[in-house]
């Protein structure tokens, strides 16, 4: 997914905003943060009174709505209250949106944050180009190789894929320390694929990574939350994955629920375009495994 180039569809203008805003300059977070905080009071406002609420300049208010793939402010005005009638007002003040209470029993917090993982789950379907989620898939089924860089919580994320692709037979491999990420990265070549996960996408040591990957031939692919991010740009592919949670537990749960489900809908794409031979391979290697028993 990349910047709109044609106006966000009704449904997917706040989520496409929570992914956007990162990247945008300070007075289009400023209207980014507004509108998602106050979207029903938005429809209500002209863009005189939108500029005053958000003290930037009617241009500014312009220039925010065509990012956005709109002609201006009156079309996204009316996308948006579209959207926010295909939702029911009532459900969007959910336990999510509720800290935890030193009064919630266990059941109540397993609500929440049941509640939690299904918000940025919807997210992250929402918010997915499943056009380039097939054409990398297709990359991977015709790989010579694959390697996959992250660090901190992303490197685990690396590493949980690392151990499900193998199992059904590609050669990869997960790099989470930035020297080894660097040097494998220089060696690529055509035909083989390279993985980036930054939550942020601002990871200096994996968007290096992706980027002389990319030098040396490599396909390559960000797993990010933040659309137009410093790693997007230096990959072929893009994968946003959600992250609107509220503040319940940080991005803790949120982050790395969605980043598995990204990365599990390609593992089964994988299988499901050759299903004879990953389960030939995971086979192999459960009877590889069954002799540590």
């Amino acid at each position: 997914m990349t910047t709109p180039t044609s106006p966000v569809k009704a449904g997917k203008i706040l989520d496409t905003l929570g992914a956007m805003q990162n990247s945008m300059t300070r007075v289009g977070k400023s209207i980014a943060r507004y509108v998602l905080a106050s979207p029903h009071r938005v429809t209500q406002l002209s863009i005189a009174d939108l500029s005053e609420e958000v003290n930037a300049g009617e241009a500014s208010v312009i220039r925010f709505c065509r990012l956005l793939g709109y002609k201006g402010f009156q079309n996204f005005k009316m996308e948006l209250a579209i959207e926010l009638a295909m939702t029911d007002s009532d459900d969007n003040s959910t336990l999510l949106d509720a800290e935890i209470q030193e009064s919630d029993d266990a059941h109540t917090i397993g609500l929440k944050l049941q509640g939690a993982i299904s918000t940025v789950l919807s997210e992250t379907l929402n918010l997915l180009d499943m056009q380039q989620v097939e054409r990398v898939v297709e990359a991977l089924h015709l790989s010579n190789s694959a390697y996959i860089f992250g660090v901190g919580a992303s490197g685990l994320t690396a590493e949980e894929m690392k151990h499900k692709l193998m199992r059904i037979g590609l050669r990869v491999d997960a790099l989470t320390n930035n020297h080894f990420m660097y040097m494998q990265a220089a060696l690529l070549k055509a035909g083989d694929v390279a993985i980036g996960i930054s939550h942020s996408g601002h990871s200096p040591e994996t968007i290096h990574a992706l980027s002389l990957a990319r030098q040396a031939g490599a396909t390559t692919v960000a797993l990010t939350h933040n659309l137009g991010s410093p790693l997007s740009k230096v990959a072929d592919f893009t994968l946003i994955n959600g992250n609107r949670q509220g503040r319940l537990q940080g991005d803790s749960i949120g982050t790395k629920t969605a980043q598995l489900f990204v990365l599990d809908l390609i593992y089964t794409l994988l299988v499901q375009k050759a299903p004879e031979t990953a389960r030939s391979n995971k086979l192999r290697t459960m009877d590889a495994l069954s002799m540590l028993k």
